[in-house]
């Protein structure tokens, strides 16, 4: 068994980096060998270097953690570090050996990096009854609203802003639809509308042009038609 294991750090956040690189200090068995704000960056240092372990943000900008994970060799280690919930399964499904979610205390960061000395490397374990959900700012004053995935029905984008539709209410953001469009779960979410991301759970009625969520007639564009009823034809509601 090896007493020192190496690790890389990928995550466009400086503050992240810095943090993770603070906790291992405190860790005998594990030395940093290189950090990475560019996700690209490192996977050229990774295509030359053999290393044990990469601790990894996923959400990053030209090629996401899940994405890169894909690409890095087999035999180095992966554990993901991210603020949103939802993103547990798609870490499941590329055997990374844990999950962290942000912000990250030292105590579940031993507990994971631990596994690579124990060899304890079988993939993460996920608790599908999780309720995700996000905190979305709501005006200038710093307010914020906490929404369950579960209640988003659709998301509209309104030029610079995003009104969130839920069960009984509206929730009016400063966002993009490409951000909830790389944030939201695919097995859950789709576009189908260059203004619309659809809750596929909340859809009543389809036909080829429109979909209806509870009497809300929603356009289907012509750019997102096929995607859309191949991801329906393929889904088991």
């Amino acid at each position: 068994m090896k007493d020192i294991f190496t690790c890389v750090i990928i995550d466009d956040e400086p503050a992240a980096i810095r943090l993770l690189e603070k906790y291992i200090t405190k860790i005998s068995f594990l030395e940093v060998k290189n950090t990475f704000i560019n996700p690209l960056e490192g996977l050229k240092y990774l295509e030359s270097e053999r290393i044990d372990l990469v601790l990894l943000d996923i959400q990053m900008p030209e090629i996401t953690g899940i994405q890169l994970s894909k690409i890095i060799d087999k035999k180095t280690k992966i554990i993901f570090s991210t603020a949103y919930p939802q993103f547990a399964l798609d870490s499941y499904e590329v055997a990374a050996i844990d999950y962290l979610l942000k912000p990250i205390e030292f105590e579940r960061f031993y507990t994971a990096v631990s596994k690579i000395k124990s060899g304890n490397t079988t993939k993460v374990s996920v608790d599908n009854s999780t309720e995700d959900f996000f905190f979305f700012k709501t005006d200038g004053k710093n307010k914020y609203a906490k929404v369950f995935l579960k209640d988003i029905r659709y998301i509209e984008s309104l030029k610079n802003y995003i009104a969130i539709h839920l069960d009984d209410q509206q929730i009016i953001t400063y966002n993009t639809l490409k951000h909830f469009k790389e944030t939201l779960p695919a097995s859950s979410f789709i576009q189908i509308h260059k203004s619309y991301i659809i809750s596929i759970k909340h859809i009543d009625k389809i036909d080829n042009d429109s979909i209806w969520i509870h009497d809300q007639e929603l356009p289907i564009g012509n750019t997102y038609r096929k995607l859309f009823f191949d991801t329906i034809g393929n889904h088991q509601f």
